[in-house]
């Protein structure tokens, strides 16, 4: 007997009220007659409507990604690598003034930026490089602009004179693409995972 001549196998109907046994007249049918089908419909509309709603949301942010430019990538990836900044330091006081979150200073101590010691306007061949960015306070990074002498002698405490004087050095000029900058970001938010995963 061939594939195609063989007959379906019974099923039982989905709908729970009804639970009759009947032979598929087609591939995937769930009921048994129209009568089960308008009870069952409810349900399917549902289910059609959830998946919609999912298709659209992926259509949205699509487009979305189309409509950005290469200084939203920048700015994003910025913030990822940020975040995962903050996080490694979050044991570490301020890389400029020693304050911690248990200070009283609440200008100090309340709120922590990722500073960067070679700032990205002056050096934005470094502005991803993890070792030129340190959890700051807000007042050193913002109120200070970066209170840049007592970043540098921390930083040697830190990091060591090898690795700040390769931070004070000449470096090439970079000019990130598109596509490395969405690595770059995607790379940070999986370390980012990584330690809170770590710190669980």
């Amino acid at each position: 007997m061939s594939i195609s001549s063989r007959q379906p196998k019974p099923k039982k109907c989905r709908v729970a009220t009804c639970g009759a046994s009947f032979v598929p007249a087609r591939l995937g049918q769930a009921v048994c007659s129209p009568d089960c089908a308008i009870l069952d419909a409810p349900k399917n509309l549902e289910r059609a409507r959830k998946s919609l709603a999912q298709v659209e949301r992926r259509e949205i942010k699509v487009r979305k990604e189309k409509l950005k430019s290469r200084a939203d990538h920048l700015r994003e990836a910025q913030a990822a690598v940020n975040e995962f900044i903050r996080l490694r330091d979050a044991h570490l006081p301020c890389i400029s003034c020693d304050s911690t979150p248990n200070d009283n200073d609440l200008m100090t101590g309340s709120r922590w930026d990722a500073g960067h010691y070679r700032s990205v306007g002056a050096c934005p061949e470094l502005r991803f490089e993890p070792l030129n960015i340190h959890r700051q306070c807000v007042r050193c990074n913002r109120n200070l602009s970066g209170n840049a002498v007592e970043y540098r002698i921390r930083l040697l405490h830190r990091i060591g004179i090898d690795k700040v004087d390769w931070l004070e050095g000449p470096h090439p000029a970079r000019k990130y693409t598109v596509d490395e900058i969405k690595a770059i970001k995607a790379d940070y938010r999986a370390k980012t995972r990584e330690l809170k995963r770590a710190a669980a």
